[in-house]
């Protein structure tokens, strides 16, 4: 049995759970200090690391207990950062000394910042990064930490688009509790994406469970789609880009015209999402928006859910090159004339639902919205 002392994100007990894969009721926990050290903010991330400082004191809590296995999962989490194990002396509460093992970033690997407050990273992160934890720790044994790693940010992405889709209730009278049942739940692969497998039953009209079903599903964030639109000078934008996905179905024009979209960030909202991507795509700095709807874009195979804005500001110049660079986008505006502009969607031109989708939603709003 091995005693550690944890200072940062793992001082937060749901996600020690997690990471662990048991309760936290079958070890000792208790608070400890590490003389001469401070937690810090690392630069550019959402998590801290510990360096030394003359007359400071680092809080933490004191695990003992923990076994070979429990080591391997932890290591296995904190692995893909460049975190390692070193031997402290920590001081609990009573003021006993006590020889544990603390996790130690790299040297030079990352920039510490400001002093780092736990309540403020639970208050902001710890419902996404607990919840992602489940998905990373699926993995344990069958992915290296550091490929594990490439795939963190898109891990708390599905999971920050978890905790909303919690909040969308409709009046639906059925409860999944009740009428859901699973047999299998296998997460299958991660990577940008992940790809999970699930074999359950489900309450039918009649009233009986219905037979088990072995179905799949891709898993993906929430993600916003925003038409620009001028009601001044009548005019839309959108935007043009290569889609890998429709030259892997064999489409001989992967170049797609689009509204504007993209990922909604962990933590971040649908709206500030939709001003966001307009900027960095566009180049257009949005006035206002208007909510057209937000649906599940192919229920039956991905968790994706798009909400639908169009976005009003004054639309007067193109770009071409929109986009970031970091993540290898090339992206093209052209501004239409709102008349042209629905010509080219009765002439099947377009093949982005959610562009079409807001066509027909603007054209159903324009009157009122140039009034």
């Amino acid at each position: 049995m091995s005693d550690l002392f944890f200072y940062g994100t793992l001082r937060h007990v749901p996600l020690l759970e997690r990471v662990l894969g048991h309760g936290a009721d079958t070890l000792k926990v208790s608070d400890a200090a590490l003389a001469d050290h401070s937690v810090r903010a690392v630069q550019g991330e959402i998590f801290p690391m510990i360096q030394p400082e003359t007359g400071s004191s680092a809080d933490g809590l004191l695990v003992q207990g923990l076994s070979d296995v429990d080591l391997e999962r932890l290591a296995y989490y904190e692995g893909g950062f460049d975190y390692g194990l070193q031997n402290r002396m920590v001081t609990t509460r009573e003021g006993a000394f006590v020889q544990s093992q603390v996790f130690f970033p790299e040297p030079g690997k990352w920039v510490p910042g400001e002093e780092w407050s736990l309540t403020d990273w639970v208050e902001g992160w710890g419902d996404i990064v607990t919840l992602a934890a489940e998905e990373e720790m699926a993995y344990f044994g069958r992915i290296a930490p550091e490929v594990m790693l490439r795939s963190t940010r898109a891990i708390q992405t599905r999971a920050w688009a978890k905790l909303l889709a919690r909040k969308r209730r409709t009046g639906e009278p059925r409860d999944i509790d009740k009428d859901v049942i699973v047999h299998r739940h296998k997460r299958a692969y991660v990577d940008y994406f992940g790809m999970e497998e699930i074999d359950l039953q489900h309450r039918q009209h009649d009233g009986t469970m219905g037979p088990v079903l072995h179905r799949a599903s891709l898993l993906q964030g929430s993600a916003v789609a925003v038409l620009p639109y001028d009601p001044v000078r009548d005019r839309v934008l959108i935007v043009e880009q290569f889609r890998p996905p429709v030259f892997l179905i064999d489409d001989p024009e992967p170049w797609l015209w689009e509204a504007v979209a993209g990922m909604i960030d962990p933590g971040e909202t649908p709206e500030h999402a939709a001003h966001r991507e307009v900027m960095e795509e566009a180049g257009v700095s949005l006035k206002a928006l208007e909510y057209a709807g937000g649906a599940y874009s192919s229920g039956g195979s991905s968790t994706g859910y798009m909400c639908l804005y169009v976005g009003l500001g004054d639309l007067t110049e193109t770009t071409t090159t929109g986009g970031l660079a970091s993540e290898g986008e090339d992206i093209r505006t052209e501004i239409l004339p709102f008349e042209a502009f629905m010509e080219r969607v009765d002439g099947n031109d377009f093949k982005d639902l959610p562009l079409l989708t807001l066509a027909h939603w603007l054209a159903r709003h324009r009157d009122r919205l140039r009034a």
